[in-house]
């Protein structure tokens, strides 16, 4: 699932921690001289004038990325291999055209929008494997999947039932703002809803709410995340019930039932809502001299657009072909925005993590947006592997707001003492999105990218340098925060970073390259 939740920022209004946005790319900029904490990426870029970077890949496996988009038209990646729309794989390596990456999610005509969730595929698994059995009896090996799949069921049931009283919540605001364009002509505003009169008491309770949130976010902003988020929980939800694999195998065409299909998809990498990939791909590398929108953290980066996730959760087999495809077409860095609490085959993205491990591609992973201690529930994938292989190319992202104090980390960010590597820049992320615009987005979506970004310049400036060093030099370098911090999901208790993350500290670029160039001195 794409780790955006409903919108973090949308969350964040609604729990009432919004706070007035911060300027636009502050998340490039230095804690120490614009008392604000971002990455220092210009900072660090400042350091390494005069000197040029090696051309960096990376993947961005997503939801897709819209690769004409004014601010990212020129990093995005050209596999130079394909002769364009020709219906040839000229290159040979299993993909025919892909010239800007590959859709794992897209047949000759369709494109997947919505699956669903792990946690049903899995009911759906069990209950088709149990519904003809006498289970009354069970021995052995049975007798634990049974068990298993009466936690399964259990879990879908509350889920479930938690995503349809979400969806009903967000599709109440959802009309509301609706009944206000139309009594307002098509205007939705601080203005119109406050001039709207309610038809009852349940539509004066949102008009009041309506107009507390109005007060921290920008109205247009808004309407398009409810609107999202209105389709795509309504969407999920649906699909929660039905067989999605009949409905994957016609749209995409593959076996949803084989793990070891590599060979399917189309090169469509924009795919029907590019909107999330867009957003984290302007973050990495958005085009940084064309007076246009955005500054990008890496100015040396060529973005290769993946598309495997949807809106609903990812399929495993889809993650480790995305993997495997960045590797194999030279990606050194890849960024991985998603994430789910279940899964069907562990072992399958294992391998492809570990096949990234063996090529040096450090992956870049976010934490997730659920206010959860990852060291008691973690998300897939992980880099714990089922055969207790750590993975040494992997980092864990959480969210940071702008500002020091009690506040500085998202309210929404997952975190981990032993599972989260450190925390970036994730609350209030101006970037691209498709149509060739921008927009505001909060979570661990964000932040990942702008470590990704940052992992490309030390990648670009100090090529001679393993993945796991670079891991291992962002995690040394970081800022580290001593005072205490609210602790994501709680109102009052607070704690120190150190106990929040492994590293204890924020991604900081200009530390890690002074601590490289004074290593060469």
């Amino acid at each position: 699932m794409k780790y955006l939740s409903i919108s973090a920022l949308l969350f964040l209004s609604l729990s009432g921690f919004a706070q007035k946005k911060p300027a636009a790319n502050w998340q490039i900029m230095d804690p120490k001289s614009d008392k604000i904490y971002g990455a220092a990426t210009e900072k660090a870029l400042e350091v390494l004038k005069g000197r040029t970077p090696k051309e960096v890949i990376v993947g961005v496996i997503d939801s897709g990325v819209e690769v004409d988009h004014e601010d990212l038209k020129d990093v995005i990646w050209v596999n130079k291999g394909e002769i364009p729309n020709n219906g040839i794989d000229d290159d040979k390596n299993g993909y025919v055209d892909d010239i800007n990456g590959w859709s794992f999610l897209g047949g000759k005509t369709q494109d997947l929008n919505y699956e669903s969730l792990e946690l049903a595929r899995l009911n759906l698994r069990y209950s088709r494997k149990f519904s003809k059995m006498d289970t009354t009896n069970l021995k052995g090996e049975d007798a634990k999947l049974f068990d298993e799949y009466k936690r399964i069921r259990s879990d879908f049931n509350k889920e479930q039932s938690r995503q349809e009283q979400q969806a009903a919540g967000i599709g109440i605001m959802d009309a509301f703002i609706k009944r206000v364009k139309k009594e307002s002509s098509g205007d939705f505003s601080k203005a119109s809803v406050k001039s709207y009169a309610p038809r009852d008491k349940q539509d004066s309770a949102v008009k009041k709410q309506m107009k507390l949130i109005l007060s921290f976010v920008n109205a247009k902003e808004l309407d398009e995340q409810i609107s999202g988020a209105a389709a795509s929980i309504v969407n999920v939800a649906k699909l929660n019930r039905l067989n999605t694999d009949s409905i994957r195998a016609l749209v995409v065409g593959d076996n949803p039932a084989d793990p070891n299909e590599r060979f399917y998809g189309c090169n469509r990498v924009e795919g029907p809502d590019a909107l999330h990939g867009t957003h984290v791909s302007g973050i990495i590398a958005a085009m940084r001299n064309n007076n246009k929108g955005i500054i990008g953290e890496a100015p040396n980066v060529k973005i290769m657009a993946i598309r495997a996730v949807p809106n609903g959760d990812e399929r495993d087999k889809d993650v480790a072909n995305g993997i495997r495809y960045a590797v194999d077409n030279g990606a050194s860095i890849i960024n991985m925005s998603f994430g789910k609490y279940y899964y069907s085959d562990k072992p399958l993205v294992d391998e492809a993590i570990k096949y990234a491990m063996s090529k040096d591609v450090l992956l870049v992973h976010a934490a997730g947006n659920d206010s959860k201690n990852k060291d008691i529930e973690d998300s897939y994938p992980t880099r714990k592997l089922s055969d207790g292989t750590i993975a040494n190319n992997w980092l864990d992202v959480g969210a940071s707001a702008s500002k020091k104090g009690k506040k500085l980390l998202g309210n929404f960010s997952n975190y981990g003492k032993t599972t989260v590597d450190l925390f970036a820049p994730g609350v209030d992320i101006y970037s691209t999105v498709p149509d060739n615009k921008y927009l505001h987005e909060s979570g661990t979506s964000m932040a990942s990218p702008v470590v990704a970004g940052v992992a490309a310049i030390i990648r670009g400036y100090f090529p001679e340098l393993t993945a796991k060093e670079v891991r291992e030099v962002l995690m040394k370098t970081s800022v580290q925060y001593k005072k205490k911090v609210r602790i994501p999901g709680s109102k009052k208790q607070k704690a120190k970073l150190s106990d929040l993350c492994i590293s204890g500290g924020l991604i900081n670029a200009e530390n890690a390259v002074k601590y490289l160039l004074d290593g060469k001195k």
